[in-house]
């Protein structure tokens, strides 16, 4: 499982991350992904800690407080979304018909 953290301020470094949810267990992996073209964070990230209770400790005490300046939205991290299937009723081939 991983938490989603949003609304952060785009000062935020993994290391800050990792030592704000370290007080509720052991930290395995943050990504703090930026954006491509001014290499800024984007003003969320994902941290997985060791376990579901710490992450769920976490998310308890940390979703709706203020840090750095900005009042956080943390919860559960959905599942990334399949964006390579466009299915409907064109086929994913952009209405192009079977050959280009």
């Amino acid at each position: 499982m991983s938490i989603y953290i949003g609304n952060l301020s785009y000062q935020v470094t993994s290391d800050d991350l990792k030592n704000a949810f370290s007080e509720y267990g052991k930290v395995s992996r943050v990504q703090l992904p930026t954006d491509r073209e001014t290499g800024r964070p984007r003003g969320f990230a994902f941290v997985e800690m060791s376990s579901d209770a710490e992450e769920t400790a976490a998310i308890e005490a940390l979703d709706g407080a203020e840090w750095m300046g900005r009042d956080l939205k943390v919860n559960k991290a959905k599942p990334k979304e399949d964006k390579g299937s466009r299915g409907g009723s064109w086929g994913g081939n952009g209405g192009r018909g079977g050959r280009y």
